[in-house]
């Protein structure tokens, strides 16, 4: 029997990737964060060691690149940032500013 998951698009998705629909389903799936059980590794094409989280919509598996400007993101998600932005738009998730103390 087929898993409902064998049809879908696989897609990897580094940080200057991600858009406000990928985000948003990020901090859904994942509302108090992620931890180490979320993670998934694998091979990508060059054999690079790849660790991401997943969001699966409709038609498409997204494999999010854990780091920590990802998690610096999402635990400061605001939806109202995103407004002006279309949901498909790389550029309207900006790297978040990093305290040069952690």
């Amino acid at each position: 029997m087929k898993n409902r998951n064998d049809n879908l698009k696989h897609v990897i998705v580094d940080f200057k990737k991600l858009t406000p629909e990928i985000l948003a389903l990020l901090v859904e799936r994942y509302p108090d964060g992620y931890d180490d059980d979320h993670v998934i590794s694998f091979r990508n094409q060059h054999n690079d060691l790849i660790e991401a989280v997943e969001v699966i919509t409709e038609d498409t598996k997204y494999m999010v690149k854990v780091s920590t400007k990802l998690v610096l993101t999402m635990e400061n998600y605001d939806e109202d940032d995103y407004e002006d932005f279309a949901n498909d738009d790389p550029e309207a998730v900006q790297l978040p500013k990093m305290d040069e103390e952690e």
